[in-house]
């Protein structure tokens, strides 16, 4: 094993070092792998006004990638400029706050030819067509070629200039998936421009993502070519998002939390066209969803934000998938409020999945159906007993949902009368109730077919929106500490908290300074009485050091405010009379996010008409 010796000798002089180096280290930072290297040749391509892209790999773009396109194209004079460091058309007046392009740094080119075999061959209008080709940094003159307008970038044998760099990349099969993740989250950012990715394998091809230019960039443009990439079930699940606040306009599609993920890899970010991937961005998602989905979910999303440029630094990595915002909280404001009255609002639409699901099931002979929704969202909380009585410290929740249960007089009809009841409810989004099953499930009919509701994941979402509404009307009871919790930290951090201290205190978290390293929690939200405080407090202090922002004391209070709600709702196992669960229906439709109780879990499955007749063998 060789020693390194860290001194730098006295006779070792400082020079320049040689250009094919340099580029060498750059490609290192912009070419990470082949996905990157196909990034970068695509954004070259949007950049100069294409409408139609091919772009072929071989073995996982090791062996081959090449890019084909119908843009501008370049000169003669422009070819071996391209290839120079730090070289560009894009840049104005060298201001790196006024980016409107995808490239500006020059250094993609380059970087690729000095690490590969790149050729380039392109033809510019009133210019003809030419070839300039680089292997390992060594650059051949230009020369005529024949071709059509637009340009074509070969590159083959990535990093064979530099082995080690190989022994880095994983499998053709894995590096063909993240080549495919990137033509896909590239071609969402811009519908005007139609993409083809071709596999090459020996003498055959595979077409694996094709989509057609769409006529604009539009947000129904958008949504038609995520239906094309992403699939028409997460069209299905969307909801359309627009709001504008303090110059920022937040546009795109989120989808139904029943519609949840194993992973993000549903997730698309795009700052001004730009794709990123931003860890306020995806916390900001996460905590707009944080009420209605189980922590081992994902919400699947496609989100464009567009402001001026100079609110956003995208000099921040040579990749150029890391942005920095001037004021990152109003964006993270911007998503997280917007997201929630939206599913606020849409809250009793049910994912298209969870039908799929159960008609599925049908088909194969099982009527099993809770058990394949409920593993769908949180498989932990199949086996929860709702029938056992757990007690609790907190009484007085009746108030919280008595009113759900006023009985109601009317005509259920009989046997031989169509029911009042039944006409009255039945074109009402929830139907009306018709039997209990299980008792556990109430079965209801409206005008598309039959619904099948939860009755408790239902209740207890109820109930939780009722208390987190007393909390918001009466602002938070505070208890007042007989002893204040005295709690060290460092001198930085006992800043910060004293930074936001007027801020906590409106949730009910009082705090003064006692000492130099010490603080004196002297109130707390009443509601936390029996929680950890010093926990608590290191919760916060994390969450004001990264994001600036604390959501602790606010999760805290939800996460009883939902414990109670559980305890505090009908039992799986109560029987209903018909009044009770025509309330309960009604109840549901005027209160927000009744699609999903508390854990994630959806309240209610729709079941069409067409659907269940096919099924039957009818249509």
């Amino acid at each position: 094993m060789n020693n390194i010796d860290h001194k730098i000798s006295q006779i070792n002089e400082i020079k320049q070092l040689d250009e094919t180096v340099i580029n060498k280290i750059a490609a290192g930072e912009v070419v990470e792998r082949p996905a990157s290297a196909v990034k970068e040749l695509i954004e070259n391509s949007i950049d100069a006004g294409s409408t139609d892209i091919l772009i072929e790999v071989a073995d996982g773009g090791k062996t081959l990638i090449r890019v084909t396109d119908d843009g501008h194209g370049m000169s003669e004079i422009d070819l071996p400029m391209a290839l120079r460091r730090h070289a560009t058309s894009k840049l104005k007046n060298n201001n790196l706050l006024d980016i409107n392009s995808f490239g500006f740094r020059g250094e993609a080119l380059p970087s690729l030819g000095a690490v590969g075999r790149l050729r380039i061959v392109s033809h510019k209008e009133g210019h003809g067509a030419y070839e300039i080709a680089v292997n390992g940094g060594d650059c051949s003159s230009t020369k005529p070629a024949a071709r059509v307008p637009g340009t074509t970038i070969e590159l083959r044998d990535l990093f064979y200039a530099t082995p080690a760099r190989l022994k880095f990349l994983r499998s053709n099969k894995s590096e063909l998936k993240a080549i495919t993740d990137a033509v896909k989250g590239l071609s969402i950012s811009t519908p005007s421009v139609g993409f083809t990715l071709i596999d090459k394998i020996a003498e055959k091809s595979r077409i694996l993502l094709q989509v057609r230019k769409e006529s604009d960039d539009s947000i129904k443009a958008k949504k038609n070519r995520l239906e094309r990439v992403l699939g028409k079930e997460f069209s299905k699940n969307a909801i359309s998002i627009d709001v504008t606040r303090d110059d920022i306009n937040l546009t795109g599609y989120v989808c139904l939390p029943t519609y949840a993920r194993a992973s993000n890899a549903m997730q698309y970010f795009y700052v001004n066209s730009r794709q990123v991937r931003d860890k306020q961005l995806i916390g900001a998602l996460r905590a707009a969803y944080s009420d209605f989905m189980p922590r081992d979910r994902f919400p699947a999303a496609a989100i464009y934000i567009n402001c001026k440029s100079e609110f956003v630094d995208v000099n921040v990595h040579p990749g150029k998938a890391e942005v920095r915002f001037r004021d990152s909280q109003s964006v993270r404001s911007l998503i997280i409020t917007g997201i929630k009255k939206l599913i606020a609002i849409e809250g009793q639409r049910s994912s298209s999945t969870l039908s799929t699901a159960a008609l599925g099931i049908m088909r194969n002979g099982t009527l099993d159906i809770t058990r394949t929704v409920e593993e769908k969202f949180d498989n932990n909380l199949q086996n929860r007993n709702y029938n056992v009585v757990n007690r609790s410290p907190y009484k007085n929740i009746e108030p919280a949902f008595k009113e759900t249960w006023k009985p109601s007089a009317r005509d259920l009809g009989t046997e031989n009368q169509p029911s009042k009841f039944k006409e009255e409810f039945q074109n009402f989004p929830l139907g009306a109730p018709l039997a209990q099953f299980n008792e556990n499930y109430i079965i209801s009919q409206n005008n598309d077919g039959i619904v099948i509701i939860d009755q408790h994941a239902a209740h207890e979402r109820l109930v939780y929106e009722k208390l987190k509404k007393q909390i918001k009307d009466n602002k938070i009871e505070v208890q007042v500490l007989l002893v204040p919790e005295i709690l060290e930290f460092s001198e930085s951090e006992i800043l910060i908290l004293l930074e936001y201290k007027d801020k906590l205190s409106d949730y009910g978290l009082k705090i003064n300074q006692f000492g130099i390293n010490s603080i004196a929690v002297q109130e707390i939200p009443a509601i936390l009485n029996f929680q950890n405080i010093g926990k608590l407090i290191s919760d916060i202090l994390d969450e004001l050091a990264d994001l600036e922002n604390s959501e602790s004391l606010e999760k805290e209070i939800d996460a009883v405010l939902s414990r109670i709600a559980c305890h505090g709702s009908i039992r799986s196992g109560r029987r209903l009379k018909i009044e009770e669960m025509n309330s309960l229906l009604r109840e549901m439709e005027n209160t927000p996010n009744s699609g999903q109780c508390n854990h994630g879990r959806p309240t209610h499955v729709s079941l069409k008409l067409n659907d269940l007749e096919r099924l039957f063998g009818r249509k």
